[in-house]
């Protein structure tokens, strides 16, 4: 499991390094999200936070279609908001480091909540939720995005079998892969009208002269199976990256290799009164 140290340090150190890669595999995904942001984004200047904002896309987004809104990103990592900043420049945009849950609190009220892949770690979900929906004006709009099935996501079971259904929450990057669960947690947490739309799109990991290898790099660095090879027997890591190698070429279609990926897009609406 990923905790707020691991994302503050080694975890956000490499998704800091890779980020031009995590950015390619979502890219299928990231028009969905910013339209269903731009389209729960209130008439006049509003106030937004992007959950786990990473490398800044979609909250740079938001802030270049909505120049009358003054958009902040959080996220645990200062390398990933070194990247941030240096990538996205809007006179309404701004990034904080440190937890989301207290820069939502120190902004209050928001208008507008949003989160790319960002909300799947907290380690009480309906506690984080709520909270979030105390820093919210009652009627204000949340919008994330998180994946969906792991059989939905090949990607994810290149050099392991698919985990069996966990019986409870479990955070981590299919934390709400279960529509049901996630809907509990939101209406618990005090979230109304919460609506999940499927979104499938292409998720590319390698793309160049040498797709396998370039997605090689990028799978060995995030995601299942890197941590699959990290965690293995020194002695066992050969053929995982063989297995690994082989799913990729078997993937490639000319000068990319792509795979199905499937994702939920949430929005929600804030009930109750601001912290």
């Amino acid at each position: 499991m990923t905790t707020a140290l691991d994302w503050s340090a080694r975890v956000g150190t490499v998704w800091a390094e890779e980020w031009r890669n995590t950015d390619r595999a979502f890219a299928g995904l990231a028009p969905y999200l910013d339209a269903a942001i731009r389209a729960a984004a209130p008439a006049g200047p509003f106030a937004a936070l992007d959950i786990g904002c990473g490398a800044g896309a979609t909250a740079a987004a938001l802030a270049a279609a909505r120049p009358d809104a003054h958009v902040t990103g959080a996220d645990l990592s200062a390398d990933l908001l070194a990247v941030a900043e240096a990538r996205h420049r809007h006179a309404n945009l701004a990034f904080r480091i440190g937890d989301a849950l207290d820069t939502a609190a120190a902004l209050a009220p928001l208008d507008l909540l949003v989160s790319r892949h960002g909300v799947m770690f907290f380690a009480d979900p309906v506690a984080a939720f709520a909270r979030l929906r105390g820093a919210t004006r009652s009627g204000g709009r949340i919008v994330f995005s998180c994946f969906a099935a792991v059989a939905d996501n090949p990607w994810a079971t290149l050099v392991t079998p698919a985990a069996e259904g966990a019986s409870g929450y479990v955070p981590g990057p299919f934390a709400f892969a279960d529509r049901d669960r996630c809907a509990a947690i939101l209406a618990k947490a005090g979230w109304a009208e919460a609506t999940p739309t499927l979104v499938r799109f292409a998720y590319r990991v390698g793309e160049g002269d040498d797709p396998v290898e370039d997605a090689v790099a990028f799978l060995t660095r995030i995601g299942p199976a890197a941590s699959r090879l990290r965690d293995a027997a020194p002695a066992d890591r050969p053929a995982l990256l063989a297995r690994l190698r082989a799913a990729l070429a078997a993937q490639r279609n000319g000068s990319v290799v792509d795979f199905p990926a499937a994702a939920w897009l949430w929005t929600a609406r804030a009930t109750g009164e601001t912290i």
